[in-house]
């Protein structure tokens, strides 16, 4: 029997954990596989009972980009490929999205090379936490083929003269690096990776989902607006935050020096 290219599991806490199964092509991503990550994080958005994402693979590679033999066979098409590349970049570009859409948080645990898309996928994520080992690169440039679309994301994570170094040299950075550029929040031991990233996982998804949905929409919303905008854009989510049951209970517990019981609404 074919083994699914993305394992799912939920834990008791209501932590979703999707795990890349391409270990023998590094978890690239192919038509199959992009499909399955939007699948899986358009239902979870819908599903009360999953608080928070966590994206890893199984194998020696997170993900080491798009599937490139998948691409080069559709050269032979009539029109050497545009439709297809066209349409392989709009799903890449829409599955990237859905991440950033979900109202739970999103969290990358990175084990080995995150490379081009897989580097983009690990800078769509929210949070990413990466093993001592993990090394990232944009190295589209050593073939021929500019890292476009990774750049989109990569520029939203670190400063621009960081990102344009990674996407002109192509050249590999240590996980220590990665961190120090702002491209994942923390890095660890291998053998400490899964469970920093489930303690992480677990501390979030015992907050009140609706606040977190609150917060993580008006987060991306503001985040590229003129400081004006921005302000008006986050003072009107936190007059209608100020109004959810949440916030009223999580102010009296915090008021009577208790623990609040979350409604998630």
């Amino acid at each position: 029997m074919t083994m699914p290219v993305l394992l799912q599991s939920l834990s008791n806490s209501g932590v979703l954990t999707l795990t890349m199964n391409r270990p023998a092509q590094r978890n690239a991503l192919s038509e199959a596989l992009m499909a399955a990550i939007e699948d899986a994080v358009t239902a979870a958005a819908e599903d009360r009972a999953v608080r928070v994402i966590v994206l890893k693979a199984l194998g020696p590679a997170f993900c080491a980009g798009h599937d490139l033999k998948e691409m080069t066979a559709h050269w032979a098409d009539a029109d050497r490929g545009k439709a297809y590349f066209d349409s392989l970049f709009a799903k890449c570009s829409r599955m990237m999205q859905t991440l950033g859409e979900a109202p739970q948080p999103v969290i990358a645990a990175v084990n080995g090379i995150a490379t081009a898309a897989g580097c983009q996928l690990v800078a769509t994520c929210d949070l990413a936490v990466a093993s001592e080992g993990a090394k990232f690169a944009t190295p589209g440039v050593n073939i021929g083929l500019f890292c476009s679309t990774p750049m989109v994301a990569l520029t939203r994570n670190v400063t621009r003269k960081h990102a344009m170094e990674m996407l002109l040299s192509g050249d590999m950075i240590e996980a220590r690096e990665a961190e120090r550029i702002g491209l994942v929040n923390r890095v660890v031991a291998e053998a400490a990776l899964e469970e920093t990233v489930g303690q992480l996982a677990e501390r979030i998804a015992a907050k009140s989902a609706h606040t977190i949905a609150i917060g993580k929409r008006a987060f991306y919303q503001q985040i590229d607006k003129p400081l004006a905008e921005a302000y008006a854009i986050a003072s009107e989510v936190m007059a209608r935050n100020m109004l959810s049951a949440d916030a009223q209970e999580g102010i009296s517990a915090f008021i009577e020096k208790r623990e609040p019981t979350w409604k998630d609404a």
